[in-house]
């Protein structure tokens, strides 16, 4: 909004500041929920950290394990090991509210077993295939929490900038360009009323100058 283009008017003017008021209330409603999805970011941000070491810890866990497995029982006892597999694993996904950001929540069945659920005979196995599956059971369920963390930062981030250009342009351009225009109306009012009460001074004295000639 450029300032000259606005009506230097009264009814304007209370407009104006009307909207200034509305602007700069909303803006500090935004700058609060930027600061607070920051704060949320940097705390999803030390799980991140966490869960992708337990990813790398767990997963040479479970090569280590499976390598074992392999070289006792053999890999053809190892893979018809892994398809004797009853159960699937099931994923059930929620969502959670975030200072107003809606994130997913994502919740895990059937990825743990017992040995009677995996399907293979005890007789013919070790307990390195067992070591290995548990293993690689608790390397899965690490995932999923981790795909729960990376898609909730990333939420988070363009959320965060997001909201961070919108208080920029209420910040640098809105507010300013709606004070500018506050200014110019006030400015515009008064050079008005200063006209006003030159051009009424003037009738004032020629009209007392002719009331003088009247009389004389």
């Amino acid at each position: 909004m450029a300032a000259r283009e606005v009506k230097p008017t009264r009814s304007e003017l209370l407009e104006i500041k009307k909207r200034i008021k509305l602007t700069k209330s909303g803006y500090k409603i935004l700058k609060m929920k930027r600061d607070g999805l920051i704060i949320e970011f940097f705390k999803i941000l030390e799980q991140a950290k966490e869960v992708r070491m337990k990813i790398t810890k767990d997963y040479e866990l479970a090569m280590g394990k499976i390598a074992t497995a392999n070289a006792v029982d053999g890999t053809i006892a190892v893979k018809s090991a892994a398809f004797a597999l009853r159960l699937h694993p099931e994923i059930t996904l929620r969502s959670k509210n975030i200072m107003g950001l809606v994130v997913p929540e994502i919740e895990t069945n059937s990825i743990k077993s017992t040995i009677d659920q995996r399907g293979y005979g005890v007789i013919g196995t070790s307990t390195h295939i067992d070591d290995a599956t548990a293993a690689f059971e608790s390397l899965v369920e690490t995932l999923v929490q981790a795909a729960e963390i990376e898609t909730t930062m990333k939420k988070l981030l363009d959320e965060i900038e997001k909201t961070k250009r919108r208080v920029n342009a209420l910040e640098y351009k809105v507010i300013p360009e709606l004070e500018a225009a506050e200014s110019f109306i006030e400015l515009r009012l008064e050079e008005m009323e200063r006209e006003n009460t030159f051009r009424l001074k003037r009738i004032k004295d020629k009209a007392g100058a002719r009331e003088v000639e009247t009389a004389s």
